[in-house]
């Protein structure tokens, strides 16, 4: 009999690879301009939790591939990684709301926050339906998967582009 999982198999197969590539290309575009993130905790905090929301989609994409695991057990890895990308969530927002960079503007502090744990709270919600084995937790979980990996393709564009004007 086929697991609910299984179904989403090459989903997973796709976004393992696709967010890994563009982890690789995110520390590439971090590295271009480290100078000028280093210098702001707020950038630097940002960037942080970007790769976290973006690694914790490719991790949780690979654990589903993990054979013969039940709904509720991927659901409590989704909890777990989420409660983990989560800690670096609140460490990134303080570090945000403290940051006193000069020339900094703090008009967008709350729509940077919210780009880095919009994805955790959609993990959350997904993990719980899993948890509570409802299949219906996986779209959710690949929902907040997609939007980390939007969230990441946008930071990148803030550390190769935005950064420099």
């Amino acid at each position: 009999m086929e697991s609910a999982l299984d179904s989403w198999k090459e989903f997973n197969v796709a976004i393992a690879g696709a967010g890994a590539a563009l982890g690789g290309l995110l520390i590439v575009a971090l590295s271009v301009n480290i100078k000028q993130i280093a210098e702001s905790r707020g950038l630097a905090a940002r960037a942080g939790a970007a790769v976290a929301a973006l690694i914790l989609g490719v991790v949780l994409a690979c654990v589903a591939l993990i054979p013969e695991q039940s709904l509720p057990a991927f659901g409590a890895e989704v909890l777990a990684g989420t409660l983990g990308c989560g800690v670096i969530a609140v460490l990134a927002a303080r570090a945000i709301l403290s940051d006193d960079s000069p020339g900094r503007i703090r008009t967008y502090d709350a729509g940077h926050i919210l780009s880095f744990v919009l994805p955790l709270v959609v993990y959350a919600v997904g993990g719980v339906m899993l948890v509570l084995g409802l299949p219906a937790g996986l779209m959710i979980v690949a929902v907040a998967t997609i939007i980390a990996l939007i969230a990441a393709v946008v930071f990148s564009w803030v550390a190769l582009v935005e950064i420099l004007r």
